[in-house]
This record gives C-alpha cells, structure tokens and sequence, in this order.
C-alpha cells in the first residue's frame, strides 16, 4: 500500500523555463496586437502558445509522494512512465556480468522527476556525454548522453540506475554525490523532456513489472531483491 499524492508542486528545474516562457508569450501577444488588425491571427497564436505552455506547466509537475511500508529488498520505480525493456543484459561498465535491466519510457506528458529505487548509500556518479537516440531504442542506454548513479542498499546489494537523454531531452540533472546516503522518496534527479532510466538488478532478482505496463515514480515497486 502506498499514500495518496497529497499536493502538486513545480519542480525546480522549471522555474526559469515557466517564467520567461510566460513573459514571451505575454510580450509576443502585445507586438501581434500593436502590429496586425488581424483579430483572429492574435487569437490563434494566443490559443497554440497557451496549449503549447499547459503542455510545459504538465511536464514540471513535481507532486509530493511517501512511499508506505517495508523499504528492506524493496525496488521501487524511479520515474513515471511506461515499462519498455524487461530482460537481461551483460552490464559491462560496472559489474562485468549479467544483469536484468528494467527500462522506463518518459514521454513528454509524464512527470520528469526521478526518485531513487532503494534505499542506501550512493557509491558512484559518473556523466557520459554522447548520442542523443530516440530514448525508446535498445542502444539508447549505451550510445546516449547518460549519468550513471551506482547505489549500495542496507543489504549490500549493488544496482545501478541509469538517466538517459532522448531525441529531445538536452538536461540531465543528478542530485546523488558519491557518499551520500539515499532513500525511496528523495528525488535522484530530473531529466528536461522526453528520455528513460533504467535500472540493472541482480539476475535473482524477482520482477514484478511487464512490458508496456505504466508505472508511478516512487510508489510502483517494479522488482524484489533477493534476501
């Protein structure tokens, strides 16, 4: 069981982006009155701009979860999304082994806050510049710009969770510091539009989660770590 939302709030990151998205539309709607007699030109380009900002403001959402319960082997997801990779994968970077790879899909409606899955301490961050691939694809996870955050749980179980850009997304913003200790319902980091985090478990791992399934950051749990 988990608690309810209790209240939305804009994440952060969206401050800059709302406030002068806003002024533009303000402005560029008075040069359009001041220019043109065209009444329904204004009103058209005030009705797309104002679609086009509710579209923006839905992205920033950043509503305040609590995730209840027993955190101990618990896996929750660390974004909302859709489930689009379940199968096991040779994760060379880190463990050199097999792992299962769990994968959420972000479109441009989703809440874009990332919520770290387990509970324990961060012992690597690491930024990879690279492609910018539709997020979707198998070698997104690979071949795209992504930051890697390697956490070890209470249980001193290693998983990595990884924050990928997409064909849109430009920002990846990780707020995990090698050291720190973390927890289900801090936020990991934000990705700026369309992209996908993935997950990499021990193979034992029982998951709980199936294709196309859609999950909610920080209250889904998608996998159980082996005691």
């Amino acid at each position: 069981m988990v608690k309810k939302i209790k209240k939305i709030r804009f994440h952060r990151e969206g401050f800059n982006t709302l406030l002068y998205g806003g002024i533009a539309i303000l402005l560029l709607s008075i040069i359009i009155w001041k220019i043109s007699s065209n009444n329904a030109l204004l009103g058209c380009f005030f009705i797309t701009a104002i679609v086009i900002y509710g579209i923006v403001v839905n992205f920033f959402r950043c509503p305040i979860r609590l995730f209840e319960g027993e955190t101990d082997n618990v896996v929750v997801a660390p974004a909302d999304g859709r489930i689009v990779v379940v199968e096991e994968v040779e994760e060379d970077c880190y463990f050199h082994e097999k792992r299962l790879m769990v994968s959420i899909f972000m479109s441009l409606f989703n809440v874009h806050a990332n919520w770290f899955p387990v509970d324990g301490t961060v012992e690597k961050v690491y930024h990879q510049n690279g492609n910018f691939h539709k997020a979707w694809l198998p070698k997104a996870s690979e071949e795209n710009e992504h930051a890697d955050i390697l956490i070890k749980t209470v249980n001193g179980v290693e998983i990595l969770t990884r924050q990928i850009a997409g064909a849109v997304a430009r920002r990846i913003v990780t707020y995990a510091n090698e050291g720190d200790n973390c927890y289900i319902d801090e936020h990991l980091g934000f990705i700026k539009f369309g992209s996908r985090v993935d997950v990499f478990l021990p193979l034992e791992t029982e998951i709980l989660v199936k294709m196309g399934q859609s999950t909610t950051g920080n209250q889904t749990i998608i996998a159980r770590l082996k005691p």
